[in-house]
């Protein structure tokens, strides 16, 4: 049985069960296990160690506890839109450059730990909504979401290509979805998914994940 595990922020997180492995929470994670249980019965283990407000610091300092030590055989990674609002609301931007450097840092160890472990970098993502939008007291919101998160989203791909990682493109998937519903039916509030934003990353996933195999 192979071993699959799901990294990240609140995104990814989704209400999980800390005590509970076999609880994937309540997102995209839980959506690819009742997919490819179905129709892969026995063939895969799923975890999801995501952790709600994580930014690339924070998932480097678990990489020995929530990824290497858990030895799993495909490791599936988003992070980035906490680097980015935390600069926002609260001045504690992580950067593009230490973004950057960071993620290096971080799959070459992967790499050297779990050198036959096949890995997943997916895009970071941003719509409009209540909690990216303009307001008083943070009038360049929007701008400031969309032009940050599209330079994570860039570094994201570059580091994928870098070792030989699979890159799952999320943006435009969002951005054509605007085409049948509005920002609040794929995105609560611009950043997290709705039920139907999770079903769309899960589509989107298993796209890539077909590549593997």
């Amino acid at each position: 049985m192979k071993t699959i595990l799901f990294q990240g922020d609140s995104i990814t997180d989704c209400y999980r069960n800390r005590d509970d492995d076999e609880n994937l929470g309540n997102g995209y994670p839980r959506l690819l296990e009742a997919d490819l249980g179905f129709r892969f019965p026995g063939q895969y283990r799923f975890l999801n160690r995501g952790n709600s407000g994580n930014r690339i610091p924070d998932l480097y300092a678990r990489i020995v506890r929530d990824m290497i030590n858990l030895q799993p055989d495909y490791l599936s990674i988003l992070i980035g839109i906490n680097d980015v609002w935390r600069g926002i609301d609260s001045n504690y931007a992580t950067g593009a450059k230490r973004f950057e450097k960071l993620y290096h840092l971080l799959i070459e160890d992967l790499r050297e730990s779990l050198p036959d472990c096949k890995l997943m970098l997916l895009e970071p993502f941003v719509l409009e909504g209540t909690a990216t939008v303009d307001r008083e007291d943070r009038p360049d919101s929007l701008r400031r979401f969309r032009t940050e998160v599209a330079e994570l989203s860039q570094i994201t791909r570059s580091v994928a290509e870098a070792y030989g990682a699979v890159f799952v493109p999320l943006q435009q998937a969002f951005n054509d979805a605007l085409e049948f519903a509005p920002a609040d039916y794929w995105l609560i509030d611009g950043v997290h998914p709705t039920a139907t934003g999770h079903a769309l990353i899960a589509r989107e996933w298993l796209k890539a994940f077909r590549t593997l195999d």
